[in-house]
Order: C-alpha cells, then sequence, then structure tokens
C-alpha cells in the first residue's frame, strides 16, 4: 500500500485546433496535462474530464495506438510509467426547479466512455464542449452513468452557480431518492469550502469529501489535490478508496485556505464589498442592498443541520507556489527542476534547501505557506482571496 498524489478535475482548453472548454486555457490539451501532471506537478492520478467530447476521443484513441497511453485491466490509462489517468465527464443537469447543477462522471475504460459519449450526445446540443447540459435531471444522468460502468460525483458542491448546494437545493434528497444517494461515493468540495464547513451537513457524514483543482490553465492543475492510500493508482482502486473500502481511503485533502476562493463570503454586486461579519449575510451589510452573490460560507451556514462534525481525513490548507508572493514563474521553475516537482517543493523541501535555489525571502514565504501563517483576505462574487502583509 501507498500513498499517491491526485487531483481528478482538470479541464481540457482544446483538441484537434478546435475549442473544447470554452474558458480553458488553449495550453490544456490532452498530452499537456499529462505531461504537466507526471513530469512538473507530480501527481499520480489524474481525472480528464472533458473525455467524452469526440475530439477528445479521437486523440485518445491515438496516444493508445502510438503506446503513449496504456490501457490498464484495473481500469485508467497509464502515461509514460508516470502518471495514471482516469477518463471523466462534467456534464449539467436540469432539475425540476430550475436548477442546473454540475455532476462528474468518472469511467474505468476508454471503451465505456466512448459508449457513453455515443448515448449522451443525444440529449446536449454541442457533445465536444464541455459541462454542456443534458436537458435530463440528475437522477436519470446518475442511471445513465451507472449503465456504462461509471460512477457520479457532484461537482463544486456548494458554489453559488451551477451546484447542487449552492444554486439547487438544501439537500440531496430533494433531487435524488435515498437509494440512489447510496450510489454517490463523494462530493467534490470546490475551492471555496472545506471538510469542516461542509460537514455541517448532515447527509454528508456517510459521503468522502475530494478536493480538485477544476482548472482551467496548467499552472491552475493541483492547486487542490487529495491523498489516496491504496495499493496502486488505477480505476479500481480509486473506487475502493472513494467508498473506503479494503483498508483504501482518500487519507488528505489538501486545498486552498477557503478564503482564498471566489466565493468564500458573499459579495454585493452595486458597491462591490466583500462581506467580513459572521455569516449568513444575505444582503449588503455596507449599503443594504440584496444584489448579491451569496458566499459558500454563508450559504452553508444557513442551511446547515448543526455545527458539529464527523472524523474525517486531515485537510490541509496548501497555498500553490503561483499564488505565494513574490514566487514568479522563474523562481518556480527553478525550483521543480531543483526539487523535481511542485508536490516535493510544497511538501518535502526544508527553507535551508529552498534558499539554495531562490532568495530565502521567497523560501520564507513557501515554508509560511505550508504553516498556513499568511494572512489572507476573503475572496467571494467571483474574484478570489489574496494573501496580503507579506
Amino acid at each position: 500500500m501507498q500513498d499517491i498524489y491526485a487531483d481528478l478535475h482538470i479541464h481540457i482548453g482544446k483538441a484537434q485546433n478546435k475549442p473544447i472548454k470554452i474558458t480553458g486555457s488553449q495550453k490544456l490539451t490532452f498530452e499537456n496535462i499529462l505531461k504537466e501532471s507526471a513530469f512538473r506537478k507530480g501527481l499520480d492520478l489524474v481525472g480528464i474530464i472533458d473525455c467524452a467530447s469526440p475530439l477528445v476521443l479521437d486523440e485518445i484513441k491515438s496516444l493508445i495506438q502510438n503506446r503513449e497511453l496504456t490501457p490498464l485491466k484495473e481500469g485508467g490509462l497509464e502515461y509514460k510509467g508516470k502518471t495514471v489517468v482516469v477518463l471523466g465527464a462534467e456534464l449539467e443537469t436540469s432539475e425540476y426547479n430550475g436548477g442546473t447543477p454540475h455532476f462528474l462522471c468518472f469511467f474505468p475504460y476508454y471503451e465505456n466512455i466512448l459508449e457513453f459519449s455515443n448515448f449522451i450526445s443525444q440529449y446536449i446540443s454541442n457533445v465536444n464542449l464541455s459541462s454542456q447540459n443534458c436537458k435530463i435531471p440528475a437522477s436519470q444522468l446518475l442511471d445513465i452513468t451507472e449503465s456504462f460502468g461509471g460512477i457520479l460525483i457532484p461537482a463544486h458542491a456548494f458554489t453559488p452557480f451551477k451546484s447542487v448546494y449552492g444554486s439547487t437545493c438544501k439537500r440531496l434528497t430533494d433531487i435524488f431518492s435515498p437509494e440512489e444517494i447510496k450510489k454517490i461515493p463523494a462530493v467534490e468540495l470546490g475551492l471555496s469550502a472545506d471538510s469542516l464547513i461542509a460537514d455541517r451537513i448532515k447527509e454528508l457524514h456517510s459521503k468522502t469529501f475530494l478536493s480538485n483543482s477544476d482548472a482551467h490553465s496548467l499552472p491552475k492543475i493541483a492547486r487542490e489535490y487529495n491523498v489516496f492510500y491504496v495499493e496502486e493508482p488505477n480505476y479500481k482502486e480509486m473506487l475502493l478508496a472513494l467508498w473506503n473500502k479494503k483498508g483504501r481511503i482518500v487519507k488528505a485533502n489538501y486545498g486552498l485556505d477557503p478564503r482564498l476562493g471566489k466565493y468564500h463570503r458573499t459579495k454585493c454586486l452595486d458597491c462591490n464589498n466583500v462581506a467580513e461579519l459572521d455569516p449568513p449575510i444575505l444582503k449588503c451589510n455596507k449599503c443594504g442592498s440584496t444584489n448579491i452573490v451569496e458566499g459558500v460560507l454563508d450559504r452553508i451556514t444557513q442551511i446547515q443541520d448543526f455545527n458539529e462534525i464527523t472524523p474525517r481525513p486531515e485537510y490541509h490548507y496548501q497555498i500553490p507556489l503561483e499564488y505565494i508572493p513574490k514566487v514568479g514563474p522563474k523562481a518556480i521553475n527553478k525550483l521543480i527542476e531543483a526539487f523535481g516537482s511542485e508536490m516535493a517543493v510544497l511538501h518535502e523541501a526544508s527553507f535551508d534547501e529552498l534558499k539554495t535555489v531562490v532568495h530565502p525571502n521567497v523560501a520564507r514565504n513557501i515554508v509560511l505557506a505550508r504553516q498556513g501563517r499568511l494572512e489572507i483576505l476573503s475572496g467571494g462574487g467571483g474574484g478570489y482571496g489574496r494573501i496580503i502583509n507579506v
């Protein structure tokens, strides 16, 4: 058994020179994601969630034929002996109350997602594009995903747009039956929440929490990630960890301090004030306007069952290198070259080792970030939080 690093929510910007994720970087190609994940970030398992696009499927097929990717018996595709990729799709559903939440669907084999893509395309206007509305309710998407051998996980579950709790319902039982809920192994927290906040909702106590990057550019890969304790990186072992079976677990979550997320606190759209008073803030405490984007912390405080939490894997507040003050692209390249990967820089390199590669002030900020000692101003309404007074 071993610890592996996993980021299960990475977007593709383009395939075959055509757009896949409109808001994604054009450098986010399938192969570039694998190179970045394997050789710079140090990830062992990645979930790429735009693989139901026929344009992407064609690229994957070519990589398999060229032996760049090796199909694994237990599911997943191995890239150059370094990283295993799990093929997934992010889809938007249409609920009875007008909600349009996003879900991640993961599949063990190329053939599974190819068949899923062919089937789901009848519900989607343009199956080549990422995160499209499939015009069916989540319960039906769950059935379809399961029929093709996959699993379904709510994506960024608390954000004020396109999520189950943030914009659709107060409880999963509003859109799923109790039996359907049992088929969902995990919930993705999103950048503006952590396990302590999410655990205030009782129905989530039986679900594994995932912290993923939702990367729209190469540098954003692994800004949040998970540590899986498994025998080896593959789809089957991933599932066992999500279900907490046979000693496999999600051992730890590494995520941004929620205050750095774009939607942590309520923001007024009239005066741009981001709430700092105790949640929930449902109207602007500065100008009194109700024209707001409700924050994740404010939403959860509003709908929570209680403040008690269930025992959870450790949640580590992680600040990626590109977020740390004075750590620019040149410094990041030097650090990765010296220590092998961003994971090694963030977790293993000591201050004395770091300062042999970069200026001592830069090394100091990396260590302070690791220790959670940087002062943060909360984000909200689509603007990231930021580190101050460094």
